[in-house]
């Protein structure tokens, strides 16, 4: 938290009464007609107006408190949030008071019998928290309500209807608020209900989920209005999911689903420009916490020669945008010219191409590449480092995902002009993979040097983490497809069965099971191409068959924590550990949301894969269901340029909005990724628009020129 300096005093007073009305002689609930001030982007009044109210807005409240009638009806709302509160003299109130005024105020600086304090709290992890039984059954004590980047006034107002607080839970607030900071957030004072931040920017602020927000805002205008039975029947989005749950999707949609899809990385400006390559170092600084504000508008794109940046976090402003993830990582470039060079094949459109290009040598003109990883006597040559912050950190996830996607961007394009360096690469993990085929999440430069590498060549490594594992085996599957060398089959195999034989109960999962299940398809997959057996297929539609137990009609897939003990990240289990490490968007297995960072865009991806290794109908269906849910809850929005054609890690499918728990510290809910989820999502909708596999679109790949002379470097020298 930190605080943000109050310096405003409402509008001036010269400006008297009522300015116009926006609409007269239109029937109303009641007759009853609303007076409203300080909307002057007019967000609540369109709103307000799509129901059939009539409004009268009015330039200050403090002049027209006289002139309005008895029992009028008047919101007052804070046009300078959250910079400028909203001030009012006593007399305002008394006359308020006298004449019976319904009043809903936000942001005030001062009002009647209730003191606050006059620093502004500005929040990041907390949420609404309904602590009143006022609003009904669809909105009991406990729910909670999202509010981005809240500015809160704190105060000592007694009995609120809702208050400001960090609590763990996606919907309700399991561990209630005992030992939690709280902040009135809304009281009723009388005829007044006064809020204590600005509760009047839902749709611009991407306030959610909306239904729980509908039911507040339906309690706010039936107090104000004296409508009983009234409830919101429309909802107001500057930001929605691309189509309707039940929309029928052509070929061309799926198409220009792809086009939005790498268009994204303009429209967010990802490409690093020299002219503002100060400010992505700036906020990378060390990699730790890599986040600053958007790159905005005006900044120019480059052409993928400095690199792509990582996307978005997670973190919304009160104003509806999102910070950045001025991060450089290793995978993110592979993968991201895998989806250009797709996108230019479908759509015919070479002016991709370019930027695929750079992108794949600039990762191996960096520092990520460069160095040890360059030199044919260290233990790290061939390594592909995690970013440009920490070049000597290797995961065999992020290697494989490189590169597969510049494999695969090779591959569309025709090119040849880096199989020197995927040889290099996939037999650097190689021989750091220990006799049984595991070679552990993550290795570190210095152990590596000092160890060398043989240390981890005859080591009996056993880890049965398919996110970290698996998709290294599949790599190795389809080197050896190309070359015949033995060991590769030999050591997939020995570590694809040791899982097998494990699933469920000896599985490490890290933010979830369906995730596991998602990575473990493609090596599945991937063996049944090179050995099909009755074994090997039946291994492939058990984890096949137990992902699809969670895919609903729709298409998603719903996100399933695995078995206690086993998670490397579970569900949060305090209110205080919410927002401290990497967290699963659901609280317990049931909750309908779908995760496109972790397991929908990867099962995307297998199941492509496995549709065409063994042509079973079933693997097909699932297939096209999420292809068509991929497609229809991309992101649209006119208003947020920058997240146009974008997927977010979480949907909630039930709500058919963007909406989960944002526990995760790096790559919550809101968070986009141009690597992980936009590219694998972008370059599988191709694949299936184009009847192809990635096995059989990387079929003549003449990597195997290499590889004897390869393998001897590496191995025997």
């Amino acid at each position: 938290m930190h605080i943000v300096k109050r310096t405003f005093y409402f509008l001036p007073t010269l400006l008297i009464g009522v300015l116009f009305l926006i609409i007269i002689g239109c029937e109303t609930p009641q007759g009853q007609v609303l007076y409203i001030s300080g909307d002057h982007e007019g967000e609540l009044s369109a709103w307000l107006i799509s129901e059939g109210f009539a409004l009268q807005n009015i330039s200050d409240p403090v002049t027209s408190i006289h002139e309005l009638p008895d029992e009028a009806s008047l919101l007052v709302l804070a046009p300078g949030y959250p910079q400028q509160q909203v001030e009012l003299p006593e007399v305002f109130f008394e006359v308020a008071t006298e004449k019976k005024i319904k009043l809903y105020l936000e942001f005030p600086l001062w009002v009647p019998e209730i003191s606050m304090e006059k620093e502004i709290i500005q929040t990041r992890l907390e949420r609404g928290v309904v602590t009143s039984e006022v609003f009904g059954a669809d909105l009991p004590p406990m729910k909670i309500l999202g509010i981005n980047d809240c500015h809160i006034i704190p105060s000592d107002a007694k009995d609120p209807l809702l208050v400001l607080a960090k609590v763990a839970g996606l919907d309700h607030a399991p561990y209630g608020l005992e030992g939690v900071s709280q902040y009135p957030l809304l009281v009723n004072q009388g005829d007044h209900l006064f809020a204590f931040t600005k509760l009047s920017n839902v749709a611009s602020g991407r306030y959610g989920p909306e239904d729980q927000w509908k039911s507040l805002w339906s309690y706010i205008i039936r107090e104000i209005a004296g409508e009983k039975e009234f409830t919101f029947e429309h909802w107001p989005r500057y930001l929605e999911p691309s189509f309707d749950e039940q929309t029928e999707l052509t070929y061309e949609d799926k198409k220009t689903s792809v086009r939005k899809g790498v268009d994204w990385f303009y429209k967010g400006r990802f490409f690093i420009h020299p002219s503002w390559e100060d400010t992505w170092l700036r906020y990378q600084s060390d990699g730790t916490n890599p986040v600053g504000p958007p790159i905005g508008n005006d900044a120019p794109n480059g052409d993928g020669t400095l690199g792509l940046l990582e996307g978005h976090s997670s973190n919304i402003y009160y104003d509806g945008s999102q910070q950045y993830r001025y991060w450089i990582r290793a995978d993110v470039q592979g993968e991201a010219a895998y989806a250009l060079a797709a996108a230019a094949n479908l759509l015919d459109e070479q002016s991709y191409t370019t930027p695929a290009k750079n992108l794949v040598d600039y990762l191996f003109q960096s520092n990520m590449r460069t160095g040890p990883r360059s030199d044919p006597d260290s233990a790290a040559y061939g390594l592909i480092g995690w970013s440009h912050t920490h070049p000597g950190v290797y995961y065999g996830d992020d290697n494989a995902r490189a590169i597969l996607g510049i494999l695969g961007a090779s591959a569309h394009m025709d090119s040849d002009q880096w199989d020197q360096e995927m040889v290099e690469a996939i037999l650097a993990n190689f021989r750091t993979t220990g006799t049984l085929g595991f070679r552990r999440n993550r290795l570190e430069q210095r152990d590596v040097q000092r160890n060398g590498w043989r240390y981890y060549w005859d080591r009996e490594e056993v880890n049965p983490a398919p996110h970290f594992e698996s998709w290294m085996w599949a790599l190795y599957l389809w080197l050896y497809d190309k070359t015949g060398h033995e060991p590769l089959l030999t050591k997939a195999k020995s570590a694809i069965k040791i899982t097998m034989e494990g699933y469920p109960e000896e599985w490490l999962w890290t933010n979830g099971i369906q995730q596991e299940r998602a990575r473990m398809i493609l090596p599945l997959a991937w063996l049944v191409r090179v050995e099909d057996t009755p074994e090997h297929r039946e291994w492939l539609d058990r984890i096949v068959s137990k992902l699809l137990e969670n895919q609903m009609d729709n298409g998603a897939i719903r996100e399933e924590l695995g078995g206690e003990g086993k998670g490397r990240y579970g569900r949060t289990k305090s209110n205080a550990e919410y927002g401290l490490h990497e967290a699963p968007l659901i609280f317990e297995n049931g909750d309908p949301i779908a995760d496109m960072l972790y397991t929908s865009n990867f099962a995307f991806f297998s199941l492509n894969e496995a549709a065409h290794a063994t042509g079973n109908p079933k693997y097909e269906e699932a297939l096209i269901k999420l292809s068509d849910f991929l497609t229809r809850i991309q992101v649209k929005s006119e208003h947020f340029e920058d997240l146009d054609g974008a997927w977010f890690r979480a949907f909630d499918y039930g709500r058919w909005e963007f909406w989960a728990s944002n526990a995760d510290v790096g790559w919550g809910a809101w968070g986009t990724l141009s690597g992980w989820t936009q590219s694998w999502i972008v370059a599988t909708q191709v694949l299936v628009l184009q009847d192809n596999s990635y096995w059989e679109l990387t079929s003549n790949s003449a990597v195997s020129q290499h590889f004897p002379k390869t393998y001897k470097l590496m191995f025997e020298k």
